[in-house]
């Protein structure tokens, strides 16, 4: 009994650490769930400000009016289906684009995201396109250029044109596609006297880090692709260093966020010189560089560059990298270690919800696809279960007969499971399966953009956010803030609930201190779960549901799991 009692108080500290230290644990390495998107005050759900947005940042209070600098110089507007925006034609920039399929937050009236902000306004975030000062006199950083053009829209380009006094003339050709995706075209026409060196670049430059934490599961900040592989580093803080420099023939370099992406595209079948800088006031820059070409007198020298700007759709950016228009673009999405299994439980997710219209009643629905699957295996286990329960007296008595030689007690035990033909791991291989998929669907819930805002039912508003609905306020009609740890909703506590009941189905343990074990486990791992998304939670509910009413159907095919064990 002393043993019992020991085990009990050295699990009761496991569940206090766990119930106290994972919330440190998870923020670095497990961020469980997206900022809420709704708050239940007295009852209703109500939508909050997206974290990090600026709510002054078109006010006096910003540090210059938004409106006021986008009408200090002419522009060319961009119209597509996904993006609204203008090019300064002063400095040729293009520090002034929205995307128009996603808002800020869930409420009706909510603003659309915007990406790209112009200097010296808040979160001040551009990309340009332009040519080395070496042996090149190009245009001013604040020169006019003239557009052909005062509209951009798919299919109709716009071409900005400038001249320098040496006798040069640049042009930069801006085209759309119906999504995010700009191809730029740079020219130089050398009517001098003179052969000139001419080295395109391109740059994106902002103010700040990410508003998403970089963790070890996502990286948020400075990455690229160079030389054939993805590179999730440096962070923003390396920086502080030094610039972080590569060179590459294809790739693309940019700063991502966890769900919007800007990235320059160099010609991807020509070397580059690519980096990563900080700058004063807080700037960033990542910038791209070509080896200079002599371009002599009566001759004009092209190149071609892309820049994506927006959303980091799995699809889409599948659909770029498989069409080759940018080099493994689809790894702008950090899907990590079990990317080969994410990435299809995404897609047949993404399909039930095309089929259903919800994402909750997919994941559902992904749930009960999964258990079926594995059905065939759980048979195996329960088969398992009931003959190692079988064993459980010849077990003991080997322990007691070679108490002192647990060399000898163990070539025993194994002898025995030979003899018996039974597998002590059968039974572990349903939960092996699970975890895998288990991952893959909290990556999917965390990191895709499809999953961002998408509702479920009642109070649910975001199935990536954790539930709003907290308990111990009376569901916001107590004005307290609650503790992280204490802010339980409804779902984990049904979470809790449904694996109270199934775990009551499993076979009773002989050991005293097991059955205090699990008689607790299902509460501490509902504290555990509530600060996850609520998919996540709903997929484990219907998990335990499913296993329920499987356990009751193999019990009566194996009553003897049932039956206490024999002396």
């Amino acid at each position: 009994m002393k043993d019992e009692s020991k085990n009990f108080v050295l699990f009761a500290v496991i569940a206090a650490l766990i119930l106290f230290g994972w919330p440190l644990v998870q923020s670095r390495f497990f961020p469980t769930a997206n900022p809420p998107a709704t708050k239940v005050v007295e009852g209703k759900s109500r939508a909050l400000p997206q974290p990090g947005a600026d709510p002054t940042a078109d006010s006096p209070a910003a540090l210059r009016d938004r409106r006021q600098v986008l009408a200090e110089s002419p522009r060319v507007r961009i119209e597509t289906p996904a993006l609204k925006g203008s090019i300064s034609l002063k400095g040729a920039r293009l520090d002034d684009l929205v995307l128009t399929r996603y808002n800020e937050t869930v409420a009706a009236n909510s603003p659309p995201i915007r990406l790209f902000s112009p200097a010296g306004t808040q979160d001040a975030y551009f990309a340009a396109f332009g040519w080395r000062d070496e042996g090149l006199r190009p245009p001013a950083a604040d020169a006019l250029w003239t557009a052909s053009a005062p509209v951009l829209t798919p299919g109709k380009p716009v071409t900005l044109t400038a001249s320098n006094a040496q006798g040069q003339r640049f042009a930069i050709e801006l085209a759309v596609d119906n999504d995010y995706l700009f191809t730029v075209k740079q020219t130089v026409a050398n009517a001098g006297s003179g052969a000139v060196p001419v080295a395109a670049y391109g740059l994106v430059n902002r103010i700040g880090v990410s508003k998403d934490p970089d963790s070890w599961t996502i990286h948020t900040g400075p990455m690229s692709v160079n030389n054939g592989a993805a590179h999730y580093n440096p962070n923003f803080k390396d920086l502080a260093s030094g610039p972080a420099r590569f060179t590459s023939t294809g790739g693309w370099l940019g700063f991502t966020d966890k769900y919007w992406l800007a990235a320059m595209v160099p010609d991807q079948g020509r070397a580059f010189d690519g980096q990563f800088r900080a700058g004063p006031n807080d700037s960033f820059q990542a910038d791209f560089t070509t080896a200079p070409q002599l371009l002599p007198p009566g001759r004009q020298l092209s190149q071609t560059a892309k820049l994506f700007a927006g959303a980091k759709e799995v699809k889409l950016l599948d659909r770029y990298t498989d069409t080759g228009a940018v080099t493994k673009l689809d790894y702008a999405i950090d899907w990590g270690w079990f990317r080969l299994v994410e990435k299809p439980i995404f897609y047949y997710l993404d399909l039930l919800f095309r089929l259903i219209g919800n994402f909750g009643v997919a994941i559902i629905m992904l749930t009960l696809t999964i258990r079926l699957l594995v059905f065939p295996i759980a048979q195996r286990q329960f088969a398992s279960m009931a003959a190692m329960r079988a064993l459980q007296p010849k077990m003991k008595a080997i322990q007691e007969r070679y108490k002192d030689d647990k060399q000898r007690q163990q070539q025993e035990i194994m002898a025995l499971y030979k003899a018996e033909k039974v597998n002590p791991l059968a039974g572990c291989l349903p939960t092996v399966i699970q975890i895998p998929i288990f991952y893959a669907l909290y990556k999917a819930l965390l990191l895709t953009i499809e999953m961002r805002h998408q509702p479920f039912a009642l109070w649910i508003k975001d199935l990536s956010a954790p539930d709003p609905a907290t308990i111990l306020n009376l569901f916001g009609y107590i004005p307290i803030t609650l503790p992280h740890f204490l802010a339980i909703g409804v779902v984990p506590v049904l979470l809790g609930i449904s694996m109270f009941f199934q775990f009551r189905l499993n076979p009773t343990p002989m050991d005293d201190a097991q059955k205090q074990v699990f008689a607790i486990l299902p509460w501490v791992l509902m504290f555990v779960m509530a600060p996850f998304a609520v998919g996540l939670q709903i997929y484990w509910i219907t998990t335990n549901c499913i296993s329920i009413v499987q356990q009751k159907w193999l019990y009566s095919r194996h009553p003897q799991l049932k039956q206490a064990p024999a002396k």
